[in-house]
């Protein structure tokens, strides 16, 4: 198979969808990989490492994407990429249908097999391909979390970790999932205090035996969520219905309850945020003050470490991105239920249900 990987045209996206080593992996399998020049610079992956690799080298995403039977990529198509997709093209991307009414619309019209990084599923539940860029997110959440709580953001303008004699920042972490638990390794690693909420017993007895007690743990509901915001002088979301729009669980009025200059880190703001007053950021512009509370919305965070994201991120889809190109997506879906959970839309089809519930679309099954 052709496989075309683009250069990532979000604004101060700088990760690429596959490293040199996974290229000579794909080439050693009989496929021919089409880069982009430059793709791979953001992540410190020059040109000449991935000819080395075995990949060719194409000018412009035109000369990529008209070559190639599938695409690979970090982030959803913008609009500047719609007209470069064809009819029965693969392309595995993350996709966050649920949050984008319009790239659905669009992906059906242009009839091509949309299959999304973060529903692909293994049979006990897991998200492998979104669970790196989790995992880098949750950390980075508490880099973000830290400096909206600086004054010139117009947080409270306090240290996460206090000094002796002052207390440290309250964090509260919604969502045990992998996110949070990272956020949770790097907020209790900064000496903050932590409470961490979900709705998963078996869950939170992991946390527990994880962090060895050193955070509190709460059954999430309505009222243990509502006071332990309203405490707190920071706050994370991260929870993530598969394929599903995020549930606003922050409203308009909890915020206003909340204290002045108190921060908001939505890392489900790929799924539309956990927070009724969250909207998309960029890494250039990546706050703003509402009710008196910051948010940071970037929706692509862990393109601020592209390196690391970018080794993370080959490391999970892979094994998924040759077995669709080595077997083809027919014969991929059939053999592996994980790779069957990935498909989202197929020739014009929304075959996902939680996304076509969430754009308003019909869900054709797939059998």
């Amino acid at each position: 198979m052709i496989i075309g990987v683009p250069t990532e045209v979000k604004v101060a996206e700088r990760r690429v969808a596959v490293t040199p080593s996974g290229v000579r992996t794909l080439v050693r399998a009989g496929h021919r990989v089409l880069i982009q020049s430059g793709a791979g610079t953001g992540s410190g992956f020059s040109d000449e490492s991935y000819v080395l690799a075995g990949a060719e080298m194409r000018p412009d995403p035109t000369a990529v994407w008209s070559d190639s039977e599938m695409i690979l990529k970090v982030k959803e198509p913008l609009p500047q990429e719609y007209d470069l997709m064809r009819e029965d093209q693969i392309i595995f991307t993350y996709l966050h249908l649920a949050a984008n009414r319009e790239l659905a619309l669009k992906l059906a019209e242009k009839r091509v097999v949309a299959i999304a990084y973060e529903t692909i599923q293994t049979d006990r539940g897991a998200l492998p391909l979104l669970a790196p860029m989790s995992a880098v997110a949750g950390r980075l959440s508490i880099q973000a979390g830290a400096y909206c709580l600086e004054a010139r953001t117009g947080g409270m303008g306090i240290l996460l970790s206090g000094v002796p004699g002052v207390r440290p920042a309250y964090v509260v972490i919604i969502g045990a999932g992998v996110a949070g638990l990272h956020a949770c390794f790097g907020a209790a690693g900064n000496d903050a205090r932590v409470t961490i909420l979900d709705i998963n017993q078996e869950r939170m007895d992991y946390i527990h035996d994880v962090m060895r007690g050193s955070v509190t743990i709460l059954m999430s509901n309505e009222g243990t969520l509502e006071e332990e915001v309203v405490k707190a002088d920071l706050v994370i979301s991260s929870v993530l219905i598969p394929g599903a729009a995020a549930p606003k669980l922050i409203t308009r009025s909890l915020l206003r309850k909340m204290k002045p200059g108190a921060a908001i880190v939505d890392i489900a703001i790929d799924q539309g945020g956990c927070c009724e007053t969250s909207r998309p950021t960029t890494h250039e512009a990546p706050t703003y003050v509402e009710e008196g509370i910051v948010h940071y919305c970037v929706n692509n965070m862990p393109g601020a470490v592209p390196r690391t994201s970018t080794m993370a991120l080959t490391n999970a889809t892979l094994p998924y991105a040759l077995e669709i190109a080595t077997s083809g997506y027919k014969r991929a879906m059939r053999k592996n239920p994980a790779i069957l959970k990935g498909m989202n839309i197929i020739k014009g089809n929304v075959v996902y249900k939680a996304v076509a519930d969430s754009v308003g679309l019909p869900c054709v099954p797939l059998e």
